[in-house]
């Protein structure tokens, strides 16, 4: 078993979870032109009645001014929402006005506005802790609890407060990883020659040279390359989960741009579908300044789209125009938000304390009604004890005055135990040698302690090849 460092503990890791984004087929119709009647409704994450319904005998009303004040919060971006997204060529001040989406990503669970209300929803989930909140709240009922107020407040608070340390020193390695992401460095052209600039500053419609080895890091239109006629090769893996390389080749009009001269006089601009998660289609037009002031269309199509998450491989160095950056590229439309799981003994403790709450409601009412009995029969020979005679208002306190002497049946020690065994499991995990990979110094890593039990209960593997369960190791 080979683990992750901390330095891959990026999005590259992501499942991919749309299955069109997964198994998409090509489109025959990608060549087309997006000026084409084939282009008329483009992919896009948008219903299909914000589109354009002329001919269609229905007249929609637009949208009104609160709905417009939303959408300038709600989008993923405000530039081209419908229709096509042009990117200009070498032309940031175009590109600016558009206001496209920047390149930083976060893979992280929580912010710093989010943490509380995920964790608590999280936390309260689990059924003991809420037996546990409705304890501590008929506690602070004058009168009902026969113990402190703060019996079982302050563990229940210990505990979460324990809990929420745990859960923000796993988020902290993810923003970690994030921000490891985001600083890296590519090559930006800036006037007519490259330099360093980090991911996160990279914007759409940049001009970027990547080196052999190196990640993509953006959705990206091939301009050329160091080998004939524009070609190169990537290796998906981290995409896809094919190790074998994929060849790209950049138009033949742009596949002579050899130097950084040459790509900074490129003149024009690209027509591009919408952000969307389909990995395997693309429907664009590169439309270059041509002689005599008539612009040149040249379609373009998956061929010479190089996406984020891939890593170029025999290849001495690539140019690409950045079309989509962030998490409007295809890799980051394809992951999902970092989900609440359930582990099977989680589940199985949840049913277990619904059954125990049941013992233990009945044993509350039994001997509510027993105390109502013995003292309306006996009233007189308790008298000494300033007793009177039990109502049906007293039998419903009672009821709740046994749920607090009795809480005990549900130990909260079993939470605190739980949550400490998975914490020494998940470092347990971190500092197995035997999982450890000595010719990359890559130790195993728990990215999350929740999990950990559900280790070793694999019942079925389903394998579409033989190859998948061998080690396939491919040398560059």
């Amino acid at each position: 078993m080979r683990g992750h460092s901390s330095k891959e503990f990026s999005e590259m890791n992501i499942p991919l979870t749309s299955a069109e984004g997964q198994f998409g087929g090509y489109d025959n119709n990608s060549n087309a032109s997006l000026n084409s009647p084939s282009y008329s409704q483009p992919h896009s994450q948008y219903p299909p009645n914000s589109s354009s319904t002329a001919g269609s005998g229905k007249v929609h009303k637009p949208p009104s001014a609160f709905k417009s004040f939303l959408s300038n919060f709600t989008s993923n971006s405000s530039a081209n929402q419908e229709g096509i997204r042009i990117i200009y060529l070498n032309n940031p001040e175009r590109n600016s006005q558009g206001k496209y989406l920047h390149n930083r990503i976060s893979t992280s669970k929580y912010n710093y506005f989010t943490f509380l209300p995920k964790f608590l929803f999280e936390q309260f989930s689990k059924y003991a802790n809420i037996f546990f909140l409705f304890t501590a709240c008929i506690q602070q009922i004058e009168g009902v609890s026969p113990t402190s107020r703060y019996a079982t407040a302050v563990p229940l608070v210990v505990v979460l407060f324990a809990t929420a340390i745990k859960e923000v020193m796993e988020d902290f390695k993810r923003h970690t990883s994030d921000s490891e992401t985001n600083a890296r460095k590519s090559k930006v052209l800036q006037g007519n020659t490259f330099v360093p600039k980090a991911w996160h500053s990279i914007k759409v419609g940049d001009i970027v040279r990547v080196e052999g080895g190196e990640p993509f890091p953006a959705d990206l239109v091939l301009l050329s390359s160091s080998e004939p006629e524009g070609m190169c090769y990537i290796e998906t893996s981290n995409l896809d989960g094919e190790t074998n390389l994929k060849i790209k080749q950049a138009l033949p009009e742009t596949a002579t741009l050899i130097t950084p001269l040459d790509v900074s006089q490129l003149g024009g601009s690209i027509k591009s579908e919408q952000p969307n998660n389909s990995l395997y289609t693309f429907e664009g037009t590169l439309v270059m300044n041509g002689s005599h002031g008539h612009p040149k269309e040249i379609p373009l199509d998956p061929t010479q789209i190089l996406l984020r998450g891939a890593v170029l491989r025999n290849t001495n160095w690539v140019y690409g125009v950045v079309i989509f950056t962030g998490h409007e590229s295809k890799l980051m439309r394809n992951a999902s938000a970092t989900p609440i799981k359930r582990t099977s003994v989680e589940r199985m403790t949840n049913v277990q304390i619904i059954f125990l709450f049941g013992i233990l409601l009945a044993m509350s009412v039994a001997s509510a009604i027993g105390n109502m009995v013995i003292t309306n029969k006996n009233i007189e020979q308790l008298s000494y004890i300033e007793t009177k005679t039990s109502s049906w208002a007293d039998f419903g306190l009672s009821i709740l005055t046994f749920l607090i002497l009795y809480n005990n049946l549900i130990p909260i020690s079993l939470m605190v135990t739980m949550e400490v065994v998975k914490f020494w499991q998940a470092q347990l995990i971190n500092s197995d040698l035997d999982m450890y990979y000595e010719k990359t110094d890559t130790p195993a890593l728990a990215r999350t302690s929740s999990l950990v039990e559900e280790l070793g209960q694999i019942e079925y593997i389903f394998s579409d090849k033989t190859g998948t369960l061998t080690c396939n190791e491919m040398e560059f």
